[in-house]
């Protein structure tokens, strides 16, 4: 929990079950540090759950549910319901069954895979097109790798060189350390027109990069806003390509609607292909058929009761690693 800019373990009841739930006794959970950071920063004198996307076993199976048992893995995703606790009680819109082939900690990405696939969908890309994604933090790794697996033309960039490196297995992904070969390549790759869409994944206030990212698209080109970047676009590039500018929400439809999400109704699968709960599975599924691999994302794993120490040296800044699984 977060309270008063301060990180504390909370001590609780186990929840209660209720109707279209199910009950989940946590295995991993995954640290998104941009996310909490920013939480704990602006937290005050209410307690705040921190972390959004976890795995484990369901232990209770509410009224209704008829798609996982008692025994199943399964992998979760959505403040507060998901968080950083030994217990969580989950909707029925939020979880996705794991299957044995996927590794625990694997399925533990589910929530940074969903919104990964949301930001993805929301440029509306078709097959063959170039894509630029720019901070090669959790987030931008995970878009990356999915952007290959579909078949883009994927370019990525990071002023880190580690990050780049961590791309480097990834065959068809072009990353750079240096925005000048970033640019030298989306001209040479696109025949100087430009991209079709850049993915913004990094913060900052104001920030120079949505600048700089209408040059890098062709015209009639996006941009998508992924990470916590505060636009600054000037209005004689965005008139001169007629460009769209697009912020990407969250894991994707059903995201802080409380009848899809508390309520637990979904949506119809014929009117709204893709929510936020559809993604989780379809993570899962890249996943299983080996069509991304998030091995690298997965180096570090700590022990719930080393959460705190941890959560200390991210706010000190004493740590470059993109994430941590915590372990039950």
């Amino acid at each position: 929990m977060a309270k008063n800019q301060r990180i504390e373990i909370a001590q609780g009841e186990i929840p209660l079950l209720k109707p279209a739930y199910i009950l989940v006794k946590t295995k991993y959970s995954v640290i998104s540090p941009g996310t909490e950071l920013g939480m704990i920063e602006n937290s005050s004198d209410r307690e705040v759950p921190l972390g959004y996307s976890a795995m484990g076993e369901v232990v209770e199976c509410g009224e209704g549910i008829n798609n996982v048992k008692k025994g199943d893995l399964v992998a979760c995703y959505g403040a507060p319901y998901v968080h950083h606790g030994e217990y969580l009680l989950v909707p029925r819109t939020l979880y996705a069954k794991v299957p044995k082939t996927v590794e625990a900690k694997e399925a533990a990405l589910a929530g940074i895979g969903a919104i990964a696939i949301h930001a993805l969908r929301i440029a509306k890309l078709q097959f063959g097109e170039t894509i630029v994604v720019v901070g090669l933090g959790m987030l931008g790794q995970m878009i990356a790798k999915i952007a290959n697996a579909a078949a883009y033309h994927v370019i990525a960039c990071d002023l880190y060189e580690e990050r780049v490196t961590m791309l480097a297995h990834d065959k068809g992904i072009r990353a750079f350390s240096s925005m000048e070969q970033m640019e030298e390549e989306i001209l040479r790759s696109t025949g100087g027109h430009g991209a079709d869409a850049v993915l913004l994944c990094t913060g900052g206030k104001r920030s120079p990069l949505t600048y700089e990212s209408l040059k890098w698209i062709r015209n009639k080109g996006k941009v998508v806003i992924v990470g916590d970047v505060e636009p600054d676009f000037p209005r004689n590039l965005m008139f001169g390509k007629e460009a769209e500018l697009l912020i990407s929400r969250a894991g994707g439809p059903g995201r802080y609607d409380e009848v899809y999400e508390k309520q637990a109704i979904d949506y119809p699968y014929g009117f709204v292909r893709w929510t936020e709960g559809r993604n989780i599975a379809e993570y899962i599924r890249l996943v299983d058929k080996r069509r991304i691999d998030v091995q690298p994302l997965l180096k570090t794993e700590i022990a719930f009761n080393d959460v705190l120490e941890e959560f200390a040296q991210l706010r000190n800044k004493k740590t470059s690693t993109l994430t941590k699984i915590i372990r039950y």
